[in-house]
């Protein structure tokens, strides 16, 4: 089968986008690739291709646990069998996905990051017939990235036990990580073993606008009246999602609000009201958008700067996927620089202080010195914050940087499963008088559908049972909830969380290494990308496109045309030639006529067209 067909027959498409086939030709060659492609580029197909060409399953490194369970429910819908393991997931069921990985017809065993170093993992990396190592987002194993992850150092050491080629994926890299990235996924670190396919970063139907702006709200109803079509406006804060969303309603346009704090059902259900159009605009924050292939996108609004023009460039990418005219617009004002600022500091607590939130996390969970390694531990940052009377801002970003410097991993709102045991004897069900008829498929599909139930308890598949018993999901709780009331099943529901897992026992005071030296590395590197944040917010000489791809590494480009520096430019242009002419044909236009000329409606010349006047005169062009 060739890669077209294989195309054809599980994805339904007749051909492929740029860049898609060199780098499949490359991995069907055995080589290892780093693969550089915009969001939107359609990174998936790059590696789902030829794995499916191959013999064996593709290990696929992730850290996005929401898209490993999308790319699995959609391997599924094609009739490819897809497994996942992450954080929060008991060890019996790892065990299980993993023995069916190994000895069943598994093409696909996505993985989180955190999961690589486990001795679980690690027993069955001998029966895993794996093709390709696969690593998505593949910056986050980049100290110089913006996204930083120490557990993908994990995949460094995978290579040297799993003879497989890899494939490298991510929509940002700079020169410098894009080196980086070969290198630590290189056999010989001397000998980089990579062939760098990058995809050019132009977005020709992308118009980039940027406005320093203190009235928001009116700015964003003008975008949503001037632009048709669905749009996402990011913010950085949870409850202004909120207040945005209501704004947009209160003023007649539809929207709805998304965040990491919602549950799974909210978070499906408004993802799908906007997917569909019957919303309109989604407010949210960079919990949004991973993954959705929504190609209509008109506009893609962010309330204000992102901390880094990778994530900048990533998010505003989301708009216009089909080709067609669409916009990203950034609002920004000197209270967001000031807030950005303030926030690399909160973002870098100092070094004491990171070793006290490392003993009193022990503490919290009842963690004595020398115990404690390999526990998993569901996390409420909340109930931390409150009990020690901490900051949460400097709690989360010293948490992150123990996970930096290695002491442990941290994952914020891991969803943990609904879980059912039947607890009633077997052959007692057919005789107990159930006060829901309901009851009796929704029995009998949790024992079709889930081997084992009758033993311990499973994770089940909410929205599955529902269509099996023709029921709304909440129907579906409560008739979960009133069979463990009949003391017929063992019902655990549904719920998200943080986790922390400890990479080693605890340790005692002044014996924990914080790492100076690479805490100043990325407190350097963060301050190096707030500031090329701020250039392009203040730049308006160059056009906006040509910054962006200039900081990615594309020297060669030329201007979009379409941002608000170019059309600032053509205007400028467009009012010197029109000034030029009136004098041309008024030579003895004075001052006071020139200035009636450029403030007659009817000239259709801007505001600022005595400025210009003054430095035509200035040159020498006017009188």
């Amino acid at each position: 089968m060739t890669a077209e067909e294989a195309l054809k027959r599980w994805w339904g498409y007749d051909s492929f986008r740029p860049m898609q086939r060199e780098i499949i030709d490359a991995a069907l060659e055995g080589r290892d690739v780093l693969a550089i492609l915009p969001t939107g580029g359609g990174k998936s197909l790059c590696f789902q291709v030829p794995a499916m060409l191959r013999d064996g399953l593709a290990l696929v490194v992730t850290p996005l646990i929401a898209l490993m369970k999308d790319q699995v429910q959609n391997l599924a819908q094609r009739g490819i069998r897809a497994l996942a393991i992450h954080g929060g997931m008991p060890r019996r069921e790892i065990d299980l996905a993993l023995n069916n990985a190994a000895y069943g017809d598994c093409k696909f065993l996505y993985v989180s990051p955190e999961r690589l170093s486990t001795q679980l993992f690690r027993s069955y990396l001998e029966v895993l017939n794996i093709s390709y190592i696969v690593v998505d987002e593949a910056h986050c194993i980049s100290q110089w990235g913006y996204d930083f992850r120490p557990d993908y150092l994990q995949i460094g050491e995978l290579r040297r036990q799993v003879d497989a080629p890899v494939i490298a994926l991510t929509a940002t890299a700079t020169p410098k990580v894009a080196e980086d990235i070969m290198t630590r996924l290189s056999l010989d670190p001397q000998k980089p073993s990579f062939i760098l396919l990058r995809s050019g970063f132009e977005r020709p139907n992308l118009s980039y606008i940027v406005r320093e702006c203190h009235d928001k709200s009116g700015q964003l109803m003008d975008i949503c009246r001037a632009v048709q079509g669905s749009g996402i406006v990011y913010l950085r804060n949870r409850s202004r999602c909120e207040e945005v969303a209501a704004m947009l309603n209160a003023n007649g346009v539809s929207a709805s609000w998304y965040h990491a704090g919602l549950g799974p059902l909210s978070r499906s259900e408004r993802q799908e009201a906007w997917k569909s159009g019957a919303i309109r605009v989604m407010v949210c924050t960079n919990a949004f958008g991973m993954g959705i292939d929504k190609p209509d996108v008109r506009f893609v609004v962010h309330w204000e700067p992102s901390d880094s023009l990778e994530s900048y460039f990533q998010e505003a990418g989301r708009a216009g996927r089909d080709g067609l005219r669409s916009y990203a617009v950034l609002l920004w004002n000197a209270a967001n620089l000031a807030h950005l600022r303030q926030m690399l500091e909160t973002s870098f607590p100092p070094l004491d202080y990171i070793e006290d939130i490392y003993q009193k996390l022990h503490i919290f969970h009842n963690i004595i010195y020398e115990t404690g390694e390999a526990r998993s531990l569901r996390f409420d940052l909340e109930a931390f914050c409150k009990q020690w009377g901490l900051n949460r801002a400097q709690v989360h970003y010293a948490i992150r940087y123990l996970e930096q410097a290695g002491h442990l991993s941290y994952t914020e709102d891991a969803e943990f499963p609904t879980r059912v045991r039947i607890s009633a004897p077997r052959n007692s069900l057919y005789d107990t008088d159930l006060p829901d008829p309901r009851m009796v498929p929704l029995l009998e599909s949790l024992m079709r559908c889930y081997p084992g139930i009758m033993s311990y308890s499973v994770p089940v598949d909410e929205e599955d049972l529902a269509v099996k018993c023709d029921a709304t999901i909440p129907d579906l709780r409560q008739l979960l909830y009133r069979l463990s009331l009949e003391r017929i099943i063992n019902y655990i529901p549904s719920e998200r969380c943080s986790m922390v897992y400890l990479h080693h026992n605890r340790l005692t005071p002044g014996n924990i290494d914080l790492q100076p030296g690479r805490y100043a590395f990325l407190k350097g590197n963060a301050v190096s990308r707030l500031e090329a944040m701020e250039a392009y917010l203040t730049d308006d000489s160059e056009c906006r496109s040509r910054q962006l791809l200039r900081y990615f590494g594309q020297e060669e480009s030329r201007d979009c045309g379409t941002c608000d520096v170019c059309r600032a430019k053509s205007g400028t242009e467009r009012t010197r030639k029109a000034l030029l002419e009136y004098c041309a044909a008024h030579p003895v236009a004075g001052p006071r006529e020139i200035k009636a000329f450029c403030d007659d409606p009817a000239s259709g010349l801007p505001q600022n067209a005595m400025e210009i006047y003054r430095s035509l005169r200035d040159e020498g062009l006017a009188d």
